[in-house]
């Protein structure tokens, strides 16, 4: 097997124009490089330079070959590095902040996992329903939900789930009928819940035609400002809502919410890991970031 080391030896020499400009940048001898050059042409079969007392020149073949030479010591840098990075133990602190919903039900068991890789390492998470400024309240990383209002700030997405429209059972025995929750004129004569942090949802009707799912309808009888309430009204029976699909799989799956207009198309909510366009993220909010995209494509929603 042909050693990568001449490979970086052949590489050099081409960068350098001379042996002995190569041996100088390696740190090697004139003839520790001359050897392993020859010694590349032999294992290859092929002849890579043409020598002359002052001046080098590939030859055709030789040309070919530095262009795989370059690629497999770039590649082989990479695996090095990224082996360092997925061992490398982080320390100090990390503040982090999102939703307590998100934070409870999705995060909290990536965090430990992380944790547990990183020993040393102090976690900060803040919970809290309202987005919080991160430049002032010094976070280094904050998870948010939904569409993002443009702003100095880079976005990473981490995953994506769906949207339903839901009410509970209670609820929806008023209607004539079970089709009937399927209908939005129909499903209209229910009450409704008000969620202003969530924009209106784009949906798509059974026909092809695009219509909007109001998150905070004019005549709500409830309004509320963290999901949590916004769930726990909805199993009250207080109205109709959309919600999270993480949020609720559970009460779905035990017949505590019930899904409505289900022949409709509701939209995926991305989730983002969001931090300072004006900083470089540092290692420890690199490896999370990457982490969390691990961890949650291994993690679905159930």
């Amino acid at each position: 097997m042909v050693s990568l080391d001449r490979f970086d030896i052949f590489r050099a020499v081409v960068e350098a124009g001379s042996l002995t400009a190569a041996a100088d940048r390696l740190g090697l001898s004139r003839a520790v490089v001359s050897f392993n050059l020859k010694r590349l042409e032999q294992e290859l079969g092929v002849t890579l330079l043409l020598r002359s007392t002052r001046h080098l020149a590939l030859t055709e073949a030789g040309e070919q070959f530095l262009q795989h030479c370059v690629q497999a010591l770039d590649a082989a840098q990479a695996a090095i590095d990224a082996a360092r990075r997925d061992h490398q133990q982080l320390q100090g602190l990390l503040r982090l902040t999102t939703t307590p919903e998100y934070a409870q039900l999705r995060l909290i068991p990536a965090l430990e996992a992380f944790r547990v890789r990183h020993p040393a390492l102090q976690l900060h998470l803040s919970t809290s329903p309202a987005p919080a400024d991160l430049i002032p309240e010094r976070f280094d990383l904050a998870i948010r939900l939904g569409r993002l209002p443009d702003s100095g700030l880079h976005a990473s997405e981490l995953e994506r789930h769906p949207l339903c429209a839901v009410a509970a059972p209670a609820l929806l025995a008023r209607l004539p009928s079970t089709e009937a929750a399927d209908d939005p004129a129909q499903l209209g004569t229910l009450p409704r819940l008000g969620y202003p942090r969530l924009a209106d949802v784009p949906v798509v009707a059974p026909d092809g035609s695009d219509a909007l799912f109001a998150t905070n309808p004019g005549n709500a009888v409830v309004r509320v400002d963290s999901a949590s309430s916004l769930r726990a009204f909805a199993l009250a029976g207080a109205g109709v809502t959309v919600l999270p699909r993480w949020l609720i799989e559970d009460d779905l799956a035990q017949d505590r919410l019930r899904p409505v207009l289900r022949q409709h198309r509701f939209p995926q909510q991305s989730v983002y890991a969001v931090y300072p366009h004006s900083t470089q993220p540092s290692p420890k909010v690199r490896q999370l970031i990457d982490f969390l995209r691990s961890w949650f494509s291994g993690h679905p929603e159930r």
